[in-house]
């Protein structure tokens, strides 16, 4: 019988461009002797428009949430900090006064990015027969640095795949300078700050920058395509599913 009953949420970069990343991250959770369970009418869990301040739309899709992850005894786990966050902290100040309030703090408990269940419930550091040959840099993704205080538990994990050697940029928690729609309002100072991110790896002579958050991935990898560089961006979820 399986020692962990888990929901997964799957957030909407992933659901839509990324859902090798999702399979992977079940791959590594099986393996772990979890019982993983996928909902597919889950959808968003609001962050754009809260973000953007739009609260009662947010809310709207926020209470959507609440039904479909309502299993008290599920952990709730997803391949990111920035949605991690969210529904941590977001939806604190969302159902704050309303009659929702109890079902988003039992909810809220069971909450654990894929990583911080890996090293704070499962208390693993490492996956076996994951394998990666390189060096490579970790990007501490800001909300799942901030947000959730997720710091040593990916480096970890790293430090224990075979043929992978981890180094230290001395920016690892520069923000990479997607964060959103600032990508798109502020476009120069965020392909600046990408660039920055990109070459400080470049310049350590990083095969891989490996991080929490497929958005934050995405708009490096974006600027890795266009230059064409010799660096490639991972999820933490695919690597800890490589190699076996």
């Amino acid at each position: 019988m399986a020692k962990h009953k888990v929901d997964i949420f799957i957030p909407c970069f992933i659901d839509q461009m990324f859902p090798e990343t999702a399979f992977n991250m079940v791959k590594v959770l099986e393996s772990l002797d979890c019982e993983v369970f996928y909902n597919p009418d889950q959808t968003c869990c609001g962050q754009p428009a809260y973000n953007a301040g739009y609260f009662e739309d947010a809310r709207e899709v926020a209470s959507k949430l609440l039904n479909e992850f309502n299993k008290p005894d599920r952990f709730i786990v997803t391949p990111s900090g920035s949605c991690g966050g969210m529904l941590k902290n977001g939806f604190t100040s969302l159902f704050k006064q309303t009659p929702n309030l109890h079902q988003c703090r039992v909810m809220q408990k069971n909450v654990f990015e894929f990583t911080q269940f890996l090293t704070e419930v499962l208390k693993v550091e490492h996956i076996p027969h994951s394998k990666l040959g390189g060096l490579a840099v970790y990007h501490d993704a800001c909300s799942a640095l901030r947000e959730l205080k997720i710091k040593e538990g990916p480096r970890k994990l790293l430090s224990n795949v075979e043929g992978l050697e981890l180094i230290e940029a001395a920016d690892c928690e520069s923000c990479c300078g997607f964060g959103g729609t600032f990508s798109v309002k502020f476009e120069p100072i965020s392909v600046a700050m990408a660039e920055q991110k990109i070459e400080s790896a470049l310049a350590l002579n990083a095969s891989y920058i490996i991080s929490t958050d497929t958005s934050c991935l995405m708009h490096m990898d974006g600027y890795i395509q266009k230059k064409k560089l010799p660096i490639q961006a991972m999820h933490i979820a695919d690597v800890l599913a490589n190699g076996w």
